[in-house]
């Protein structure tokens, strides 16, 4: 995609399905694609969030709790939340963590700016036509 797409990212998510393998295997390929594509000076450090998709099929799960935890041992103790997008399964304490994780990614960057949202209005109100005489 090009480091454009991935310009001032402050986290990443990275996505696999416990019922696929390979997905989870094709985890290192997609980080360090990401890492190569932004380049942050901190790589080492640089703040992941691992989700594995699919949790209402847990019965099918092809990849061992082990490796994950192995996985996410190796890199920086990264986050891990066992989701299901479908039966809305800890998407929510998911998306909190990646808020976590960038707040505090930009708190220690001072060059980015975050900006705060107040009073967001998502319609217009219709505008008042003027009267005549």
């Amino acid at each position: 995609m090009g480091s454009s797409f991935y310009r001032n990212s402050e986290t990443c998510i990275l996505v696999f399905d416990i019922t696929n393998k390979d997905s989870f295997t094709n985890v290192e390929n997609w980080r360090t694609e990401f890492l190569d594509q932004l380049n942050p000076p901190d790589a080492k450090t640089y703040p992941f969030l691992l989700l594995g998709n699919k949790s209402d099929m847990s019965n099918d799960m092809q990849v061992t709790q082990d490796e994950i935890d192995n996985y996410c041992k190796e890199h920086n103790n990264m986050p891990f939340f066992m989701t299901s997008a479908k039966d809305n399964i800890n998407l929510e304490e998911a998306f909190n963590k990646v808020i976590d994780l960038a707040y505090d990614r930009s708190a220690k960057n001072d060059e980015n700016f975050v900006p705060e949202v107040k009073n967001l209005k998502i319609t217009q109100e219709p505008k008042k036509k003027k009267k005549c005489c």
